[in-house]
Protein backbone atom coordinates (compact mmCIF):
# COMPACT_ATOMS: atom_id res chain seq x y z
CA UNK A 1 0.00 0.00 0.00
CA UNK A 2 2.92 2.88 1.30
CA UNK A 3 4.55 1.68 -2.31
CA UNK A 4 1.59 2.71 -4.23
CA UNK A 5 0.48 5.48 -2.07
CA UNK A 6 4.11 6.98 -3.51
CA UNK A 7 4.34 6.30 -6.89
CA UNK A 8 0.83 7.79 -7.19
CA UNK A 9 1.94 10.88 -5.36
CA UNK A 10 5.22 11.43 -7.23
CA UNK A 11 7.34 11.16 -4.56
CA UNK A 12 9.09 8.41 -5.77
CA UNK A 13 10.52 10.56 -8.58
CA UNK A 14 11.39 13.03 -6.27
CA UNK A 15 13.72 10.50 -3.72
CA UNK A 16 15.32 8.85 -6.52
CA UNK A 17 16.44 12.18 -8.29
CA UNK A 18 17.82 13.85 -5.58
CA UNK A 19 19.48 10.48 -4.10
CA UNK A 20 21.29 9.99 -6.94
CA UNK A 21 21.75 13.80 -7.42
CA UNK A 22 23.95 13.43 -4.38
CA UNK A 23 25.70 10.53 -5.52
CA UNK A 24 26.25 11.73 -8.83
CA UNK A 25 26.36 15.49 -9.86
CA UNK A 26 27.27 16.97 -6.35
CA UNK A 27 30.14 14.47 -5.46
CA UNK A 28 31.92 15.01 -8.46
CA UNK A 29 31.14 18.63 -8.48
CA UNK A 30 32.82 18.90 -4.95
CA UNK A 31 35.69 16.32 -5.70
CA UNK A 32 36.44 18.48 -9.10
CA UNK A 33 36.54 21.55 -6.85
CA UNK A 34 38.49 20.35 -4.25
CA UNK A 35 41.13 18.19 -6.99
CA UNK A 36 41.67 22.31 -8.57
CA UNK A 37 39.59 20.66 -11.52
CA UNK A 38 37.72 23.30 -13.44
CA UNK A 39 35.17 22.59 -16.47
CA UNK A 40 36.80 25.09 -19.50
CA UNK A 41 34.91 27.56 -20.92
CA UNK A 42 31.73 25.83 -22.92
CA UNK A 43 32.60 23.12 -22.18
CA UNK A 44 29.82 22.34 -19.10
CA UNK A 45 27.64 20.56 -21.14
CA UNK A 46 30.39 17.37 -21.21
CA UNK A 47 30.59 17.37 -17.24
CA UNK A 48 28.29 15.16 -15.64
CA UNK A 49 27.60 17.87 -12.85
CA UNK A 50 27.61 21.25 -15.91
CA UNK A 51 29.57 23.63 -13.11
CA UNK A 52 30.07 23.50 -9.22
CA UNK A 53 28.25 26.58 -9.19
CA UNK A 54 25.26 25.29 -11.36
CA UNK A 55 25.78 22.08 -8.78
CA UNK A 56 25.17 23.93 -5.73
CA UNK A 57 22.39 26.34 -6.57
CA UNK A 58 20.40 23.02 -7.85
CA UNK A 59 21.11 21.50 -4.11
CA UNK A 60 20.11 25.24 -2.78
CA UNK A 61 16.95 25.38 -5.07
CA UNK A 62 15.99 21.75 -3.31
CA UNK A 63 16.20 22.89 0.12
CA UNK A 64 15.46 26.35 0.09
CA UNK A 65 11.76 25.21 -0.31
CA UNK A 66 11.43 22.28 1.56
CA UNK A 67 12.54 20.94 5.22
CA UNK A 68 13.29 17.07 3.66
CA UNK A 69 14.34 16.04 0.28
CA UNK A 70 10.45 14.83 -0.19
CA UNK A 71 9.30 17.53 1.62
CA UNK A 72 7.69 17.25 5.20
CA UNK A 73 9.04 13.54 5.73
CA UNK A 74 12.55 12.56 6.57
CA UNK A 75 13.51 9.77 4.15
CA UNK A 76 16.87 7.31 3.26
CA UNK A 77 17.24 10.20 0.53
CA UNK A 78 17.76 12.58 3.78
CA UNK A 79 20.25 9.93 4.75
CA UNK A 80 22.32 10.24 1.92
CA UNK A 81 21.88 13.88 0.70
CA UNK A 82 22.22 15.12 4.51
CA UNK A 83 25.55 13.72 5.00
CA UNK A 84 26.73 15.27 1.86
CA UNK A 85 25.46 18.75 2.98
CA UNK A 86 27.11 18.18 6.45
CA UNK A 87 30.51 17.10 5.60
CA UNK A 88 30.65 19.69 2.85
CA UNK A 89 30.21 22.44 5.49
CA UNK A 90 32.46 20.60 7.86
CA UNK A 91 35.14 20.61 5.76
CA UNK A 92 33.52 23.59 3.84
CA UNK A 93 33.81 21.61 0.22
CA UNK A 94 30.16 23.75 -0.01
CA UNK A 95 29.53 27.27 0.69
CA UNK A 96 27.37 27.31 4.48
CA UNK A 97 24.31 28.90 2.35
CA UNK A 98 20.99 29.60 4.36
CA UNK A 99 19.36 26.53 2.76
CA UNK A 100 22.20 24.22 3.76
CA UNK A 101 22.96 25.20 7.40
CA UNK A 102 19.21 25.37 8.25
CA UNK A 103 18.91 21.79 6.73
CA UNK A 104 22.32 20.53 8.26
CA UNK A 105 20.90 21.43 11.65
CA UNK A 106 17.47 19.46 11.12
CA UNK A 107 19.60 16.65 10.21
CA UNK A 108 21.48 17.04 13.40
CA UNK A 109 19.04 17.19 15.81
CA UNK A 110 17.65 13.48 14.65
CA UNK A 111 18.36 10.85 17.29
CA UNK A 112 19.86 8.64 14.55
CA UNK A 113 22.08 11.00 13.49
CA UNK A 114 23.48 11.67 17.57
CA UNK A 115 23.55 7.90 18.13
CA UNK A 116 25.72 7.31 14.86
CA UNK A 117 27.81 10.74 15.67
CA UNK A 118 28.31 8.98 19.41
CA UNK A 119 29.47 5.56 17.43
CA UNK A 120 32.31 7.37 15.46
CA UNK A 121 33.63 9.49 18.68
CA UNK A 122 33.66 6.25 20.58
CA UNK A 123 35.62 4.72 17.60
CA UNK A 124 38.30 7.52 16.84
CA UNK A 125 39.00 7.39 20.63
CA UNK A 126 39.76 3.95 20.80
CA UNK A 127 41.58 4.10 17.79
CA UNK A 128 43.82 6.46 18.95
CA UNK A 129 44.32 4.72 22.37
Amino acid sequence: MTEQRHSRSGLHRIYYRWLFFAAGPLEQAVISRAMGWEVPEGKSGMAGFGTYERTVAAMDGLLSGRDWVCGARFTMADVYVGSQIDWGLNFGSIPPLPSFAAYAERIRTRAGYQAAKAIDRDLIKAAKG
